[in-house]
């Protein structure tokens, strides 16, 4: 199993900068991605950023190409989340979201979320 700590939210002006971190422990060898979610208020959770510990690939939404970027530290087992350029529109709870493979299931792991307000 992994538990998954979020810090790093706060509160920041418009064209500014937060870095996200995410702390796994437990069972991090099984994890197969690790992603950043969010939750504005009345909207749905929407994926930001997932990275595949297989291949290394990454992949962003649309709104966010080119401001944020995901990364990893295996020897610190955290997961980053660099936030640049941040727009009021950024504003959500942000969770981490770690997969693990375990024989031939899936399992979804999750953050307790850190809050990202971006005044104007």
């Amino acid at each position: 199993q992994v538990q998954l700590v979020e810090s790093g939210g706060g509160l920041v002006q418009a064209g500014g900068s937060l870095r996200l971190s995410c702390a796994a422990s437990g069972t991090t060898r099984s994890i197969i991605s690790n992603g950043w979610y969010r939750q504005a208020p009345g909207n749905q959770r929407e994926l930001v950023a997932v990275s595949s510990t297989i291949d290394g690939s990454t992949t962003y939404a649309d709104s966010v190409k080119g401001r944020f970027t995901i990364s990893r530290d295996n020897a610190k087992n955290t997961v980053y989340l660099q936030m640049n350029s941040l727009k009021p529109e950024d504003t959500a709870v942000y969770y981490c979201n770690a997969v693990m493979e375990y024989g031939i299931h899936e399992y979804d792991y999750w953050g307790q979320g850190t809050q990202v307000t971006v005044s104007s």
